[in-house]
Parts: structure tokens; C-alpha cells; sequence
């Protein structure tokens, strides 16, 4: 009989082979550029004016990859859902099998996070000539490094005022996750990389919803671990994807695209209604 932990050293490193296999053919596509002739990071730049800083903002709330989180934080204020549903997780493990397995798992999804926004946005069509395809990929890597950088200094300094002990008792740093809002800020990076790196459609959605698992799972695991509260993770996550679509959008200096929308088709005895949306 095989170890349980062994079994799920097996996954891991099925995963990790996995991105690997992915990472190379992204880069076999690193070359050229985006449709309007310009390289991917090229026109980034520190200095966006106002207005795109205000549009990005506002889009980067409207999302429901913020908004959405933040109000099942709130919903998990009433009575006490939150503490339950933590206490229940913790007592059952349903996902991970144990907190030991969880809180492993928690530190490989947020690498694999990472690893995702790395991968893609070597991938990204950044010139022909080396010397152009390095000074536009340097100016776009900035940018993602900001967004991990905000993204730590927020986390860092709610923790610091919110004093919000762990469910374990370990320490008053609970609240927001960080390991939620590093995954969150990598899969909303990776996410907005694939929109410029040419391939099909059903790729491209299966992808993204492949950083978004990461991301969710590597917030549950957290709860699982005993080491967050679901409001803490909901939180970390809303902050996360913010950051990551803010930054991304307001600094990169690309066009953005918008893909989430609702859709209301009528017909007899028919009502249709679709959903777009990408992370």
C-alpha cells in the first residue's frame, strides 16, 4: 500500500512536469509580436495618465473576481458561518485529507501560481531582435514585480492592523491570507499574459480556469491547514486579483480587452442567459 503522503508527492510532481511540458511550448511562441506590431511590454510605462489609472480601478472592482469574494467575507459574518464553517473544514479535511497534506498543498498551488504568471509572461510575444524582445520583456516583468510588490505591502499592513488571530492560535496575522492574495495576483497575471499569446479559444479558457484552481485551491487549503478563516482567503483573494488586474492594466500599456459580460437571449418559451468570463 502506497503512502498517503507519497501518493500526494506523486501529484505534486506530476503538476510541476506538467508546467514544465506547458512552459516550453508557451516559449516556443515567445517570438514576433502582438497583432498591432508592438512587443508585449513594450509600451509599458510608469507615468499612464489619470484616466486609464481611474478606468483600470474601476474595472478592476467591477470584476467579479473582487467583488464576489468580498461579499461571501460578509455573508460569513452572520452568526458565526465563519468560525463553522472553518472548525468543519479543519474536522473533515475533504479536499486535502489532512492539514499536514493541506497546508503542503497550499505552498505548492501558490508556487504553481507563480510559476504560472513566470511562464506566460516569458511567453508573450515580445519582438523579434533579442535586444528588443529584452527591453520589452524587462519593462513588462516590471510591472507584474510591482503588482506582486503592492500586493505584499497591502496584505502585509492589513495583517498589521487587524491583529486577527489565527483559528490554530499561532499568531494575530490571519487576516488577509497571504497565500491566497500571492496565488490571486500570479493567476490574475498569468490570466491577463494569455489574452497576448496567440491560441485557440478553448486553450486559452481551459488555462485560465487552470490558474484560477490553483488560486482557489490554494486558499482552501489554508482553511483546511487550521491556519485562516474562509473570510481571510475570501479576502486575500479579492485583494489579489485587484492588485494583479489594476497594475497589469493601468501600467502594461496594452488595450484591454473586455471578456466578461452578461448575455440575455429571448425566445419562445425560452430565456438564455450567458455568462462570459475570464479570469
Amino acid at each position: 500500500m502506497i503512502p498517503i503522503q507519497t501518493v500526494a508527492f506523486m501529484k505534486q510532481s506530476r503538476l510541476l512536469v506538467n508546467a514544465a511540458m506547458v512552459s516550453i511550448a508557451l516559449l516556443l511562441c515567445s517570438c514576433g509580436t502582438l497583432p498591432n506590431g508592438r512587443g508585449w511590454g513594450q509600451d509599458a510605462t510608469i507615468k499612464p495618465g489619470w484616466q486609464r489609472i481611474r478606468e483600470s480601478a474601476v474595472h478592476a472592482a467591477k470584476s467579479p473576481y473582487t467583488w464576489a469574494p468580498l461579499a461571501g467575507a460578509l455573508l460569513l459574518q452572520i452568526d458565526d458561518w465563519d468560525k463553522n464553517i472553518s472548525e468543519w473544514a479543519v474536522d473533515k479535511t475533504p479536499l486535502f485529507g489532512s492539514q499536514r497534506s493541506a497546508e503542503n498543498a497550499s505552498d505548492t498551488l501558490r508556487s504553481l501560481s507563480v510559476a504560472a504568471s513566470i511562464i506566460t509572461t516569458l511567453a508573450t510575444p515580445s519582438g523579434d531582435s533579442s535586444s528588443d524582445w529584452l527591453a520589452a520583456k524587462s519593462k513588462g516583468i516590471a510591472v507584474a514585480a510591482a503588482a506582486n510588490l503592492l500586493d505584499g505591502g497591502v496584505t502585509s499592513t492589513l495583517k498589521n492592523w487587524t491583529d486577527r488571530t489565527r483559528p490554530d492560535g499561532s499568531d494575530d496575522r490571519s487576516f488577509p491570507s497571504g497565500h491566497s492574495s500571492v496565488s490571486a495576483v500570479n493567476a490574475t497575471l498569468a490570466a491577463r499574459n494569455l489574452q497576448s499569446i496567440e491560441m485557440g479559444t478553448n486553450y486559452r479558457r481551459a488555462m485560465g480556469i487552470g490558474f484560477g484552481l490553483f488560486a482557489g485551491g490554494a486558499a482552501w487549503a489554508r482553511v483546511e491547514a487550521n491556519l485562516h478563516y474562509p473570510s481571510d482567503v475570501l479576502v486575500g483573494a479579492a485583494l489579489g486579483h485587484f492588485l494583479g488586474a489594476f497594475v497589469n492594466d493601468a501600467f502594461l500599456g496594452l488595450n484591454r480587452t473586455d471578456n466578461q459580460s452578461i448575455d440575455l437571449s429571448l425566445a419562445p418559451e425560452l430565456v438564455l442567459i450567458q455568462i462570459h468570463l475570464v479570469f
